[in-house]
């Protein structure tokens, strides 16, 4: 099964997972990092599994193989990709370098046009990269 993974930086400078449509089952994770909290998300599900076959009841069938798509707020989506270049992505997206540094670091938050502008920018970007062929 396939879901939504939610990340966002939260105030106090943690990360934190959830995952909305497995809601009933709280399926959540804390870190200092994306990658900390992608794998307490993993660790979390794992746990429900062992608690499961613990009390011999039947897997969940959202426990077996669930496939995670994670959606980022902006200063999640830098953290984890910090190898972009935040100027670059900036020109290609026809946004003010500065304004995405301040989204970057939660300084202000973007406007839904300048979402979708960098969704469709990064989108692009990443069709343009599965094309290359190395020789």
């Amino acid at each position: 099964m396939k879901f939504t993974a939610i990340v966002e930086l939260w105030d106090d400078g943690t990360y934190s997972i959830y995952v909305p449509d497995m809601e009933k089952h709280n399926l959540n994770a804390q870190g200092t990092t994306v990658q900390e909290a992608k794998d307490g998300l993993l660790e979390g599900l794992k746990d429900y599994v062992e608690m499961y076959e613990s009390m011999g009841k039947e897997i969940p069938e959202a426990f077996i193989d669930p496939e995670f798509e994670y959606k980022y707020d902006l200063a999640s989506f830098f953290d984890y990709y910090d190898w972009i270049n935040v100027s670059k992505l900036a020109e290609k997206a026809e946004i003010n370098a500065s304004l995405l540094r301040q989204y970057k670091k939660r300084l202000t938050f973007a406007s839904e046009k300048q979402i979708n502008k960098l969704q469709t920018t990064v989108n692009k970007l990443g069709k343009e990269m599965a094309a290359v062929r190395l020789i």
